[in-house]
């Protein structure tokens, strides 16, 4: 029988949702819809010191904003595979590495930090540039342990590797794949505090959870090895492993959190009126190429074409500007019900949303719909119809100054003072009629009233800001 395909993502609540966590967890739960497996959401909060209050909540609230609703979690446990949090697994952990330690394969080590540099210059001294431990407590009597706990020492564990050994396995991303233990090293599995390292709770983790398959970035390349040696150590089948590229900026550099003209926390996307059916979008692409020339996926769609063979093995490079871009997109598909209710809590930055009409809101946010490429842009563009503030360049002050201004100003309080409606049609005619009856066209007749309505020479269409504000409001700016 052909084992279920269960795959895990696992972050650590020291942070929120990143863009590397987020493709991390798209991919793995695309890979487990494609072959009707389950996508498992694990926390591994041993960092106690650097966990962040609200860190799981918000990593799990944001994955299934994107639509990655995980099968199991803390909060969906599978009694058979629960708890997901590892400091709720600690006695398991203790429990295999004694097993470790009854057989031979890991051994305490009670040297302290002072050691342990002393060890590394000495090597560096002798021009090795990888130090690695140097087994000093390997063959410890149980008199020389003794001692070092009259002294007040708490040992740590340490993995004790073959020698000489090759690990190899098949990544599914870049093929094969070859470590030599000599270069590792005995590594640190439980902590002096009692707390068990990453690779050694992960690797315990995924094998009494049944993972198949591990989907993560390439930063956790050089781990495999050492998780590899011990499923062989403990006589386990090891996952298959797929490692995915980095992602880098728009100079070739990897993805720092701080590249600040990147916007790089789900949070922030949320909080700034990204759709996620854009970002979820956005990061399929993000090291996954479609085997068409198709750049627009739903997410059923996905879950059909997601193809792991076409992940990417070069750098992926993100792109702001196309994530801008994307997303304006989907903003412009929004139809009227869901782009107003989309929009609102960006219109309330501005206005009383409660003392306006939602046909009156919808007006305003139509205005500007095609133009914005997330809902806070729409902030700054009705502001000026709100808070007036005078232009004050000099090419304000230059159409301010002209001879027709006070002419097309005096015409169009005549003008609209006459109106009895503020459509469109109605109020270009009266623009006619204000050219017709001054002699002034273009620029010089628009552009006063533009800047005496919102202060600005830029922005929404004049007919629009007209009917917006209403004939009370246009009146009392122009007569000002």
């Amino acid at each position: 029988m052909e084992k279920k395909v269960r795959v895990r993502y696992a972050p650590s609540p020291t942070g929120f949702l990143h863009i590397g966590g987020a493709r991390s967890a798209l991919f793995n739960y695309l890979y487990a819809k494609k072959y009707n497996g389950d996508f498992v959401f694990r926390i591994e909060d041993t960092d106690i010191e650097r966990n962040v209050k609200g860190g799981e909540e918000s990593q799990l609230n944001d994955l299934m904003w994107l639509g990655i609703v995980p099968d199991e979690s803390p909060m969906n446990p599978n009694p058979k595979y629960a708890p997901y949090r590892q400091m709720e697994r600690i006695e398991t952990y203790h429990k295999y590495a004694q097993w470790l330690i009854d057989h031979g394969y890991a051994y305490e080590c009670y040297c302290n930090e002072e050691e342990l540099d002393a060890s590394r210059e000495e090597q560096y001294s002798r021009g090795i540039n990888a130090p690695k431990y140097d087994r000093h407590c390997l063959n410890l009597t149980e008199e020389e342990k003794e001692k070092y706990r009259k002294e007040g020492r708490k040992p740590c564990i340490r993995l004790k590797l073959q020698d000489h050994l090759e690990i190899s396995f098949n990544d599914l991303i870049r093929g094969k794949v070859t470590f030599n233990n000599d270069d590792i090293g005995d590594w640190v599995i439980m902590k002096s505090s009692g707390i068990p390292t990453y690779n050694f709770a992960v690797v315990i983790d995924d094998h009494l959870m049944e993972i198949s398959h591990v989907l993560r970035g390439e930063e956790h390349l050089s781990n495999t090895p050492k998780q590899i040696q011990l499923y062989k150590y403990f006589g386990w089948e090891v996952p298959t492993f797929g490692h995915m590229t980095i992602i880098i900026n728009e100079n070739g550099k990897k993805l720092s959190k701080r590249d600040n003209n990147i916007l790089q926390f789900m949070s922030q996307y949320r909080e700034l009126g990204y759709l996620p059916e854009a970002i979820f979008n956005f990061i399929l692409l993000l090291g996954w190429t479609p085997n068409s020339e198709k750049e627009f996926f739903t997410l059923e769609e996905a879950k059909h074409e997601f193809d792991p063979s076409r992940m990417s093995s070069s750098p992926s490079m993100f792109d702001q500007n196309k994530m801008n871009w994307m997303n304006a997109q989907y903003i412009r598909k929004l139809d009227e019900k869901k782009y107003l209710e989309f929009i609102k809590p960006f219109l309330a930055k501005v206005v009383d949303i409660t003392k306006v009409s939602d046909e009156k809101l919808l007006f305003m946010a139509n205005m500007f719909k095609e133009e914005i490429q997330y809902g806070q842009e729409i902030v700054n563009l009705l502001k000026p119809l709100f808070e007036y503030h005078l232009d004050e360049s000099d090419e304000a002050k230059e159409i301010l100054a002209l001879e027709t201004t006070p002419l097309v100003v005096k015409e169009f309080i005549k003008q609209i003072d006459n109106v009895n409606d503020l459509e469109q049609d109605t109020l270009k005619m009266m623009f006619k009629n204000i050219a017709t009856s001054t002699g002034v066209k273009g620029k010089n007749l628009y552009m006063p009233i533009r800047l005496l309505l919102t202060g600005q020479m830029h922005g929404a269409e004049i007919v629009n800001i007209i009917k917006l504000l209403g004939k009370e409001e246009v009146l009392k700016r122009v007569s000002k």
